[in-house]
């Protein structure tokens, strides 16, 4: 996905105003694949490989930044521009995976994190 990127919207909305949500942005992600014929290359596999490679050129981007300047990487324009790109293309890839898979992203997020709260307890919490 490293085709240009239109300026940023109004934050937390979609062209018509609607206010961002994970369907929506998946329908959106879906019509926009369609519209040019590219559904048939969107199979687990492919996706799957596709937010693999997004996620390494998110990963070049703070590659040989000490923490102290990974933790600026958005105070630069270009670097937060480059960022914000890079995290967009994962996300939009592990949208579609989702929507491919018929996998609820939020609520595969809340069991997990459910999951580590048990395995993970916080300090002073006991196991029962």
């Amino acid at each position: 996905m490293n085709e240009e990127h239109e300026a940023p919207r109004g934050a937390g909305e979609l062209p018509d105003d609607r206010p961002l949500d994970v369907a929506a942005l998946q329908a959106r992600l879906a019509r926009f694949a369609v519209a040019r014929d590219w559904q048939p290359f969107h199979t687990p596999k492919n996706l799957a490989a596709a937010l693999s490679v997004e996620a390494s050129e998110l990963v070049e981007i703070f590659q040989w930044l000490t923490p102290e300047q990974s933790a600026r990487v958005m105070e630069e324009p270009e670097s937060a521009h480059r960022v914000e790109d890079e995290i967009a293309d994962v996300l939009a890839y592990l949208l579609q995976l989702c929507e491919v898979l018929g996998v609820d992203a939020l609520a595969a997020l809340s069991a997990k994190i459910d999951r580590n709260e048990r395995r993970f307890p916080a300090r002073g919490e006991g196991t029962g």
